[in-house]
């Protein structure tokens, strides 16, 4: 199979190009080498040596015509991501997250492609499920500024003001992004799934959970929690943890995600216009936790509990990885605390 791979060379695209490769399939790589996330590269983007690289944006017409010439399947990889630093981010994340999409998939059509993995997120179910001991699951109460400062971060019931106990989110669970970037993940779904109707494709949209590994980019406003951590500690740094650290989160290796990828290459077409997996280790941690397994691995310095926030955060996402097990034969293979060791010491991509 020949494989497009737009955001080929970034700190994911880099794993499922590898995981594609030892596959035995044939890979092409597009990616804008943003600067936000990339520092300039004298030897060509790591991780992509012998492979066919173009350096183009994907909402360039042309340059996604040429990447598509002779390609069975796009694993469309390429996004800002992050929760970025404030709304003035807005045009940038629609502009490369969904017009970028939309510019792939109107390239796709007219070059007949109709095999899609696209690398969706948890983000799009905004906050996690919850019950309350009276009513039952119910969604969570809207953050308030006056709660957060006063420390108080667990989600109430938003009927009785309860607190509420949180449990596992699955794929058909109502959709409720709660920041720019969710926003604009679940618009590239949507957008998926009105190709793939239109044209008969098959497209599977890939909800990653917490990704961390080797290669992560260092000291950016648009990297995850582990690799601001993992920056930090570096640079002789305590990590600085928000709000008490009880936020839970399901933190995956980035070798699974790859390979998650892969799976969702080689299996049958989905029946339905588009088909989301959860892709998560399917053992939660807490974020306190995982700052700590990196700070006991790297020799420290501990980490510190700030009681800082962001509006934009949710306090709970935990998704099951049971359909992506069933359908995909899907299952995490590195345990946290493996995942955790090597990545305390684990090279990080250069800060751009």
């Amino acid at each position: 199979m020949r494989v497009l791979i737009t955001g080929g060379a970034g700190f994911i695209g880099s794993h499922v190009v590898a995981a594609c490769r030892e596959a035995g399939h044939e890979v092409r790589v597009l990616d804008a080498l943003l600067p936000a996330v990339h520092p300039p590269y004298p030897d060509g983007p790591p991780g992509t040596e012998g492979v066919d690289v173009v350096v183009g944006d994907v909402r360039d017409a042309d340059t996604v015509e040429r990447c598509l010439d002779g390609v069975d399947a796009v694993c469309h990889q390429a996004a800002m991501v992050g929760l970025g630093i404030d709304v003035q981010d807005m045009p940038s994340y629609a502009g490369i997250n969904d017009l970028g999409t939309a510019v792939l998939l109107a390239g796709m059509a007219r070059a007949q492609v109709s095999r899609l993995v696209l690398a969706s997120s948890m983000v799009v179910y905004g906050e996690g499920r919850y019950e309350c001991p009276e009513h039952g699951v119910v969604p969570a109460a809207p953050r308030r500024r006056a709660d957060l400062d006063a420390g108080r971060f667990e989600p109430p019931c938003p009927v009785c003001g309860a607190p509420l106990a949180w449990g596992e989110v699955g794929e058909d669970t109502p959709l409720d992004p709660r920041n720019t970037y969710a926003a604009t993940k679940l618009a590239q779904e949507h957008l998926s799934a009105a190709w793939a109707r239109s044209t008969g494709g098959g497209a599977v949209a890939l909800r990653y959970h917490n990704v961390y590994g080797p290669h992560m980019p260092r000291d950016t406003f648009y990297a995850g929690v582990a690799s601001i951590f993992r920056s930090a500690l570096e640079a002789g740094r305590a990590p600085s943890v928000y709000e008490d650290g009880g936020q839970m989160r399901d933190f995956v290796h980035a070798t699974d995600v790859a390979r998650a990828n892969l799976l969702a290459l080689e299996a049958d077409p989905p029946d339905a216009a588009l088909r989301a997996y959860n892709i998560a280790s399917g053992v939660p941690h807490t974020v306190g936790d995982m700052a700590r397994a990196l700070a006991d691995a790297f020799g420290g310095p501990d980490p510190q509990v700030t009681g800082e926030y962001r509006i934009g955060d949710v306090r709970h996402v935990v998704a099951s990885p049971a359909r992506a097990g069933t359908e995909l034969g899907h299952t995490a293979q590195v345990a946290f605390a493996d995942g955790m060791r090597e990545f305390a010491t684990a090279p990080l991509r250069p800060a751009p």
